[in-house]
């Protein structure tokens, strides 16, 4: 099933999938567990939007590629184009939406390009690495240092983290990212998330919430 932009009401985002810019260790407890330091400035990665699919209905993961581990995060929706120099106003003005959102990563695979100091597109930018569900209107939030993300699996909360725990909060972090290259309508940003991540295993019941606000059901093909 293809992936478009839309609200959990079914309403569709008129603008079209862009880029998925991402950020790394933005959780502490995260890099720790990872055995990461902690970066000293954002550390910032790109997925191609072909990479992105409906949670909806369930998705399939390569387990013929080793190791693939959930990451839940924030993702937020640009509604707006955004360059360098924008300020507060203007990227507040440019979010759409929030959703809960899997950055999947292919980990066995990473471990290797990172023993060799490569990039990490063969990891995180396969077909189904970024695993969207519909988004929440911008309004559902008024405090963006104080958003909760969870998944759930099989019954067993593995990721339980909020906005307040960011090294970089959002909306600083949307600064830096557009100061570095040009963000557009259509474009999604996954925020980093928090300790607890691991691997999917085939069957996997899962539930991707912001608690409070969202909450989706879906399941490893």
């Amino acid at each position: 099933m293809s992936y478009q932009h839309q609200y959990v009401d079914g309403t569709r985002i008129h603008f079209p999938l862009g880029k998925v810019v991402c950020i790394g260790r933005n959780y502490a407890e995260h890099a720790k567990e990872l055995d990461n330091p902690i970066p000293s400035e954002p550390l910032l990665f790109i997925k191609p939007g072909s990479c992105v699919v409906p949670l909806e209905g369930g998705f399939k993961i390569p387990t013929e590629r080793g190791s693939v581990h959930y990451e839940a995060e924030i993702a937020v929706l640009l509604g707006k184009s955004l360059s360098s120099n924008a300020s507060e106003e203007e990227v507040l003005d440019a979010i759409s939406g929030f959703a809960p959102a899997l950055d999947l990563t292919l980990r066995d695979v990473q471990a290797k390009l990172k023993e060799k100091g490569l990039p990490w597109e063969l990891c995180k930018s396969f077909d189904g690495a970024c695993v969207l569900p519909p988004f929440v209107s911008a309004a559902s939030f008024e405090d963006l240092t104080d958003i909760p993300v969870r998944l759930t699996i099989n019954g067993e909360v593995r990721q339980d983290g909020n906005s307040a725990m960011m090294l970089n909060p959002i909306v600083p972090m949307i600064q830096y990212m557009a100061a570095h290259f040009s963000l557009q309508a259509g474009d999604v940003i996954l925020t980093g998330t928090p300790a607890g991540v691991g691997p999917f295993t085939v069957g996997d019941e899962l539930v991707l919430e912001l608690p409070g606000v969202c909450r989706f059901e879906s399941r490893v093909l």
